[in-house]
């Protein structure tokens, strides 16, 4: 599928957060089940993934989209799925996983929740209340000019 110049995004699969959040929660539970292969190639999946959503969140703000939030958490994201997959392709087969590389993933998958928090306690944060201003009851005066 080819996306075509529009005002709003057609292919909107493109730049998914959800997709390399689900791919690092697999790689921490086949780390979990002793499955460390299988976890390094879900690793390996999930940084492509990661890029293409940092990519979109930071096009968005450049467009002025209020993304802010979404381009430094999935930024952030993107840079401790790379260093834990670096991890992992350096250390030896049959050895432990390191430590990094878990420490990692685990803060990659908290950073892509931090806007999940930040929607669920958006209904609880207090609003500004705009004062309405006391109109005066005669129209404006206007100047006469001179001729």
């Amino acid at each position: 599928m080819q996306d075509r110049p529009a005002r709003r995004r057609t292919f909107l699969a493109m730049g998914s957060r959800l997709l390399p959040f689900l791919l690092v929660v697999g790689a921490l539970l086949a780390d979990g089940g002793s499955a460390h292969r299988a976890a390094y190639y879900l690793v390996l999946l999930a940084v492509p993934a990661a890029a293409a959503a940092a990519f979109v969140a930071v096009a968005d703000v450049l467009e002025g989209k209020p993304a802010l939030a979404r381009g430094i958490t999935t930024t952030l994201s993107l840079i401790l799925l790379v260093i834990g997959c670096a991890a992992r392709t350096a250390a030896a087969v049959g050895a432990a996983v390191p430590a990094i590389a878990v420490s990692a993933a685990v803060a990659a998958v908290v950073v892509y929740a931090v806007p999940l928090v930040g929607w669920l306690f958006e209904p609880v944060r207090p609003r500004r209340r705009v004062a309405q201003r006391a109109r005066s009851a005669a129209p404006p005066v206007r100047r006469a000019e001179a001729a």
